[in-house]
């Protein structure tokens, strides 16, 4: 007979996995993946429920540890509790069923093109352009996968070369190199710190800009130069409008 305690340290995934449970919360993830903080109001227009109903998913969200708020006078924000909370998100998706909802537009047909094509996945890359990176990367052998993900020297001094720091912050806790399976790819796409910096300088440079409001990125003529030049990525990836 198994012991009353045998499972009392173990942790409580079923208690995690109930968060998610509920296709509110997990639309409220899935929006907050673009990195932004957003009121309960806007989480609630976007999923389509009532403010109230919305106030109370957030309240257990954030004590389930996977949201935290912030105020900013009379208003109060959300958002993704850390980079390790987005990359789960980002991974539980791309082993979630698809149900592929009507295209109802042609406007909404390009919104999800787009969105596949490059989008944020909280503070660094994802979609087919960030796996495209990744994998050229790797072919460039800037990345190794002996023992998982690993910047060689060869990675570390384009890193410099581009002006990217390769900092390792004794405090911090984040990995410093990490992927993310990329759900519309089904592929790694580059996370933890160096991901975030090497997105944070494309975005910098202007390669890459943000829609308003949305989670698409949008590459520019200036990125499509340099992704050509230090990565050699293909036209069919880079031509996409």
């Amino acid at each position: 007979m198994t012991s009353p305690d045998t499972y009392a340290d173990s942790p409580d995934l079923a208690a995690l996995a109930g968060l998610l449970a509920d296709r509110t919360r997990a639309a409220f993830c899935l929006a907050l993946l673009d990195g932004r903080a957003w009121t309960a109001t806007e989480l609630a227009r976007h999923a389509g429920v009532a403010p109230s109903t919305a106030t109370g998913h957030l309240h257990q969200l954030v004590a389930g540890g996977l949201l935290a708020e912030e105020r900013q006078g009379r208003h109060r924000y959300v958002r993704l509790a850390g980079p390790d909370t987005a990359e789960m998100i980002e991974g539980l998706a791309a082993y979630a069923p698809r149900h592929p909802a009507p295209v109802r537009s042609p406007a909404d047909a390009n919104r999800r093109r787009a969105l596949a094509h490059a989008r944020t996945c909280y503070d660094h890359l994802a979609g087919a352009l960030g796996v495209a990176i990744t994998e050229a990367m790797t072919e460039r052998s800037l990345l190794a996968w002996e023992y998982g993900p690993a910047l060689t020297a060869a990675g570390a001094e384009w890193l410099h070369d581009l002006g990217i720091a390769d900092d390792r912050p004794a405090a911090s806790r984040r990995p410093h190199l990490r992927t993310c399976l990329d759900w519309t790819e089904r592929r790694p796409h580059l996370a933890g710190a160096v991901g975030a910096a090497l997105f944070r300088h494309a975005l910098d440079e202007s390669w890459l800009v943000r829609r308003e409001a949305s989670r698409v990125i949008t590459l520019t003529d200036q990125g499509r130069v340099a992704m050509r030049r230090h990565l050699a990525l293909p036209d069919e990836l880079l031509d996409y409008s």
